[in-house]
């Protein structure tokens, strides 16, 4: 396995690997800190592609509070491992003086995808996922480039820029993996305290609530997302940002549910936020 840090570097190591006839590169983009659901997404990657390569940056501009940056946990030497263990072929680690050397200024702006659920409550973050997202796809120029369910607006968006720049692009969206208890895993979990720890399948268990309802045949937004929000409400250390119902494609509001949906919520356990997501079809 390659560690590269620069994008020529990366850039004409995958030239070197398409030198051999009908080469499918598979790429997985992370901020690192890999737990079970980026590992998952290697694992695919590595059944479907030939050449597997794994992106590890922190990327700032995808970040509304400088402290949430700062604290983003960064595990570097043992990503790399967790790396070599599946098979990944090189990993591509820029520095933020690389991906942004002085003087950069050119952002990829999204569209109406963009706009509701995460995007209402952090102004600019989607510009800062598709621009990043866009410099690493232009260095690692991949085939396939695989994304979990967990950030289903961020995994929407890029969809939405791969088709309308004419990327040529496969977007690939894995299930969420979950931990034992429902809890979607993500980087921030090991931020929770044993008492938020505790809480927080809670928020899983208000999407299955949610669920259930459709499938006895509930299709009002409002009863669906009053059904998670007073769910979310009976649990003290839980403070709900947004419940939100939206169609599954453009992610624009529905009041019925009448064609394949999400309905997406965001909850803070003291500093620390969480997503997640179910689909209703």
């Amino acid at each position: 396995m390659i560690v590269a840090k620069t994008p020529s570097e990366i850039r004409e190591w995958v030239k070197q690997k398409r030198a051999s006839p009908a080469v499918t590169v598979g790429f997985v983009p992370t901020m690192g800190a890999l737990h079970e659901g980026h590992l998952s997404l290697m694992r695919q990657a590595r059944i479907e592609c030939d050449v597997v390569v794994v992106s590890i940056f922190v990327n700032p501009l995808q970040f509304n509070v400088q402290a949430d940056f700062d604290k983003y946990p960064r595990t570097d030497e043992k990503d790399l491992s967790l790396c070599a263990e599946i098979g990944v072929d090189a990993v591509y680690l820029p520095s933020t003086e690389v991906m942004y050397p002085a003087g950069h200024e050119t952002t990829v702006q999204p569209g109406s995808t963009a706009e509701p659920m995460e995007g209402a409550g952090r102004p600019g973050h989607f510009a800062g996922v598709t621009t990043v997202v866009t410099k690493l796809f232009l260095s690692v120029q991949p085939d396939r480039a695989y994304f979990g369910q967990k950030d289903y607006q961020q995994l929407a968006v890029i969809r939405k820029m791969t088709q309308d720049l004419d990327m040529g692009i496969r977007i690939i969206g894995a299930p969420t993996v979950r931990e034992s208890d429902g809890l979607a895993m993500s980087s921030r979990n090991v931020r929770l305290t044993a008492q938020q720890r505790h809480a927080a399948p809670i928020i899983y268990q208000g999407l299955q609530a949610a669920r259930a309802a459709f499938d006895s045949g509930e299709r009002d937004t409002g009863a669906l997302t009053s059904l998670v929000s007073s769910l979310y409400d009976s649990e003290p250390l839980a403070r709900t940002e947004y419940v939100e119902l939206a169609d599954a494609s453009t992610l624009q509001p529905v009041s019925m549910v009448n064609a394949p949906s999400v309905i997406a919520v965001a909850v803070w356990f003291g500093e620390v936020r969480l997503i997640d997501n179910i689909e209703l079809q």
